[in-house]
């Protein structure tokens, strides 16, 4: 668990600096999030190298990741619109998470998002921390946990929307984990392909 602790530890410090309105003009985001990401990927592989062995990249895995990615993609817009119409600040605090984006070409962050940030995430915040705190609690413990956090380190960004984005697909990621733990390949594919899609090829 002192593993555990100490790569939360980190993910927290590291995206915190990121999305901190204090420190993120004075680093590179998409730079440090590909170290981040890099870092994170490193600590599960380390911590749990018997995760590779949960990959699965069957055909049925490979459907059920761009089937995932599309309902989530639908469920961002309509919560986009409904939060539009509810609260004044939705918009301006959407569009300060798509000024990330500036300086970068579409091509550099699609390969990023598809390829190294996505299944990142999914390798460490499901494969690892959720599959670790089920084991030495329960699945449902776990989840919620897991969830929790993943949500709260995005907290330091001060930026309500990016918040509940995290929440509500971190839910969503977290919760189909617990129910199908086996098909981890398949949150990485939903991961990877919504991360370019909902902030590159069709932004909400």
């Amino acid at each position: 668990m002192r593993r555990l602790v100490f790569t939360l530890v980190v993910a927290a410090v590291l995206w915190t600096v990121m999305f901190s309105p204090w420190t993120a003009p004075r680093v590179d985001f998409w730079l440090m999030m590909t170290l981040s990401a890099c870092t994170l990927t490193l600590f599960s592989l380390c911590f749990r190298p018997d995760g590779w062995r949960r990959m699965n990249w069957s055909v049925a895995n490979v459907g059920w990741g761009i089937g995932i990615a599309l309902l989530l993609w639908i469920v961002f817009w309509v919560g986009d619109k409904v939060a539009s119409c509810l609260f004044s600040f939705a918009r301006p605090q959407v569009e300060l998470i798509y000024g990330m984006k500036s300086g970068y070409s579409p091509w550099t962050l699609s390969v990023l998002l598809l390829f190294l940030i996505g299944p990142a995430e999914e390798i460490f915040w499901r494969g690892y921390v959720q599959r670790t705190l089920s084991e030495r609690w329960t699945p449902d413990v776990g989840f919620v946990l897991t969830t929790s956090v993943y949500a709260l380190v995005h907290a330091g960004a001060c930026n309500f929307m990016l918040l509940m984005a995290a929440l509500v697909a971190g839910a969503v990621w977290g919760a189909l984990y617990r129910l199908f733990p086996r098909r981890l390949s398949a949150l990485i594919v939903s991961h990877a392909l919504w991360d370019a899609a909902v902030f590159v090829w069709f932004p909400i």
